[in-house]
């Protein structure tokens, strides 16, 4: 995500058409040509009294659906014959904390039979909604489409007018780099709803739909993407992260360190790629050894996966991925602690993380996963202590700056000989707590999600992406269907069962969101959004003027639909990344 200034103008953006305003400072800011009718959207659609996941339900899987005006019956009909097949009573109301409601439960577990339904009570009719066994095929195409339409340095047409020119194909080294001169690299995903660059947002992006394909690939192996690489020899899920990938290994230098990124300056306006013509810089720390250990680190676990993912491919490939993951290890262990933050002449996403120690357990982890050898096996048995507590390891969900519990989950799943049997219990004890009281919240919220109160926060969508990954990995260390259920309803809750009745993926659903702060989706003259992507979503600790404006409510409620809502509304590729893995995972 891109912490932007842009929201100071705001105020400017009232008539409608396009509206030119210049920038406070012509020094720090370019000109901003600025869509107004993704300016003045507004708020969220009318609340609905039941919702629920607008793709659908499994015909196996539990059904559970939120009543928002109280009711004292329910009655389930098939839309096709208007047949009764259900009736009974929502449980009693309660309140819940999340959002303020006043809710009741509705069960409809017991439909299995595929069809359309819909539920009245008392007050009110649902829309229909689908039991099926596909209900989340089209989904998981979708999102996963959603790189190419992020993809920077190449023509990408989506279809139905979503395209652009090739952008971005020239670059320079800032003079942060420890370099000067032209930069002949391009690719790469534009990281969110910037045209920037970011290793460390790429670093658990890449990782984590790499981590799809190892352990989901019968739902991802065979997706055709309708990319331009799609029939080739490389199958599309992983010819589209190799898009990504080859752009990462472009800012590894000679000696194995890699730069933080590549962007301009500044932000650019609300335009499309093509036509963002500020120099696209490599960016390092400003001083000696101007690589960053993070983002090398990240590199090197990434690199590592790779390694294993493409041999079948590309075996030639493959191997330049564990030399350059190599080569970044190596790098990152005698510069532990270069740390970064935006030199003073940038303004873009800065990513700064003053704690390494997990990008190198997860690098260490990835590269003994891989090869076997004893060296990164023993640099991670001596590292994990820091995790250590009074109740055993510290496994929260994954983030681009705590990277920890990919590391941890690594070595459990390695299934290599020589791992500590006491460190693998201890791993697969404390992940089991951790997804114990992830369900606990699941069950304790009203509308069914893993949140705590204090997961409400920038991109707290994505939050709730990446528990319902430590779900499914926990359920691979120890099986557990409550595990996968509680994932499950957090993709309930993202599509529709939610305070708002909002599908946060756009073009999915019945009600998607319509606003999200992307540029293309605001400079392309179309009126829906670019397609397959998930929005941050509510946010209790505002990060914008248009946050900051809402009145102070419970943070389930804490959003808005407008495109200059950049900390509640922004794409961005780490978020998306958890949910292709849960909708593989309930495509398996």
């Amino acid at each position: 995500m891109c912490q932007i200034t842009f929201e100071e103008y705001t105020g400017l953006m009232q008539r409608r058409d396009f509206l030119k305003v210049a920038a406070g400072s012509a020094a720090a800011l370019p000109t901003l040509w600025i869509n107004s009718k993704w300016a003045t959207a507004e708020a969220a659609p009318e609340d609905s009294p039941i919702v629920f996941n607008q793709l659908g339900y499994l015909p196996n899987a539990p059904k559970l659906i939120t009543l928002r005006t109280p009711s004292t019956k329910s009655t389930v009909r098939a839309v096709s014959s208007g047949v009764i097949v259900l009736q009974g009573k929502p449980d009693e109301p309660r309140d819940d904390a999340a959002s303020g409601d006043r809710i009741q439960i509705c069960d409809l577990s017991a439909i299995r039979k595929p069809g359309m339904y819909v539920l009245e009570t008392d007050a009110a009719k649902s829309a229909p909604f689908e039991i099926g066994n596909d209900v989340y095929r089209h989904a998981l195409w979708l999102t996963m489409r959603g790189y190419y339409g992020q993809r920077c340095g190449c023509n990408v047409d989506l279809g139905n007018g979503y395209s652009h020119h090739a952008c971005h194909l020239n670059a320079e080294f800032h003079t942060t780099s420890g370099k000067s001169g032209p930069y002949k690299n391009h690719g790469g995903w534009h990281d969110a709803g910037d045209y920037g660059r970011y290793i460390v947002n790429s670093g658990i992006s890449t990782g984590t739909l790499l981590w799809t394909w190892e352990m989901l690939n019968g739902a991802v192996g065979k997706l055709d993407l309708k990319i331009p690489e799609s029939g080739g020899k490389v199958p599309d899920f992983l010819a589209e992260i190799r898009w990504n990938l080859d752009w990462m290994l472009t800012l590894q230098d000679a000696d194995g360190g890699v730069w933080h990124k590549q962007t301009s300056e500044n932000f650019c306006g609300f335009i499309m790629p093509q036509d963002d013509h500020l120099v696209s810089y490599v960016i390092g720390t400003g001083s000696a050894p101007y690589k960053s250990t993070c983002a090398t680190a990240d590199l090197a676990a990434v690199a590592a996966i790779a390694a294993r993912c493409y041999g079948p491919y590309d075996d030639a490939y493959a191997r330049n991925c564990l030399e350059a993951a190599r080569r970044a290890y190596a790098w990152a262990s005698k510069n532990p602690n270069v740390t970064f933050q935006n030199p003073e002449s940038i303004r873009t996403g800065e990513y700064g993380d003053t704690d390494c120690r997990d990008e190198m357990l997860w690098a260490a982890a990835e590269l003994w996963r891989t090869t076997g050898e004893e060296q990164y096996r023993k640099a991670f048995e001596t590292s994990v202590s820091y995790l250590r507590t009074d109740n055993g390891l510290r496994v929260k969900a994954p983030s681009w700056n705590d990277l920890s519990a990919f590391a941890l989950w690594t070595y459990a799943l390695a299934h290599r000989k020589g791992a500590s049997i006491e460190l693998l219990e201890q791993i697969r004890d404390s992940s089991v707590h951790e997804a114990e009281r992830l369900v606990q919240n699941s069950r304790e919220n009203g509308y069914g999600n893993s949140l705590s109160l204090a997961d409400y926060v920038w991109g707290s969508n994505g939050v709730a992406g990446n528990q319902s990954l430590q779900l499914i990995v926990t359920d691979r260390l120890q099986k557990n269907d409550d595990f996968r259920l509680a994932a499950a309803e957090n993709l309930h809750y993202l599509i529709g069962r939610n305070c708002f009745d909002l599908s946060w993926v756009t073009q999915l659903g019945r009600n998607p969101f319509q606003h999200p702060h992307h540029r293309p989706s605001a400079a392309d003259n179309i009126a829906a959004p670019w397609p397959g992507l998930l929005s941050g979503g509510p946010n209790g600790r505002p990060g914008d003027r248009v946050a900051a404006s809402l009145p102070k409510r419970p943070p389930m409620q804490m959003y808005k639909d407008d495109q200059a809502a950049y900390s509640l509304n922004e794409i961005a590729i780490n978020w998306n990344a958890p949910l292709v893995f849960l909708l593989a995972s309930l495509n398996s």
